[in-house]
């Protein structure tokens, strides 16, 4: 696995006149954001952070006015992937899944994963298929499977 940033929040607006800013949160929760001092390679220093309706407020140290914070809309705020903690077994974070090539149960390829949703009901993978078609499938057994280099489907499940 790669140590690739991956992306836990987007700036999607400026809050108030003192350069706070509104986030869009890609992690759980505010607690999820909270574990790290700073992003994107250090170029934004996380002072404060708090719950906000849909998302969270944050106050970065280098963003000092809503002129600023407006500046960063569309920031994706990204921290290494070593930097995020362990998974417990039969967990799995969405930006390792996406990618992974698909295979029916004979091991032959049917796509990739190109993306996770979760309507309230479960994850649901989306695969692209090699002609460019895609669907999408319950990311649960028997449906799917999660393999350590990737996921062995039923292909009667996709729609």
């Amino acid at each position: 696995m790669t140590d690739r940033p991956i992306t836990l929040a987007v700036i999607i607006g400026a809050h108030g006149i003192a350069g706070e800013v509104r986030l869009k949160l890609f992690a759980e929760d505010v607690a999820g954001l909270k574990a790290h001092a700073s992003f994107n390679d250090g170029a934004l220093t996380l002072k404060s952070l708090r719950p906000g309706g849909n998302g969270a407020i944050a106050r970065f140290a280098e963003i000092v006015d809503r002129n600023g914070a407006e500046a960063m809309r569309g920031t994706e705020l990204s921290v290494p992937r070593s930097a995020l903690p362990p998974l417990a077994p039969g967990e799995y974070y969405h930006a390792d899944v996406i990618g992974l090539p698909c295979v029916d149960a004979a091991g032959v390829p049917i796509g990739h994963v190109v993306a996770i949703e979760n309507f309230g009901a479960g994850d649901v993978i989306e695969v692209e298929r090699p002609d460019g078609k895609r669907a999408m499938m319950p990311f649960s057994e028997p449906a799917a499977v999660l393999e350590p280099d990737r996921v062995v489907v039923d292909d009667a499940f996709l729609v």
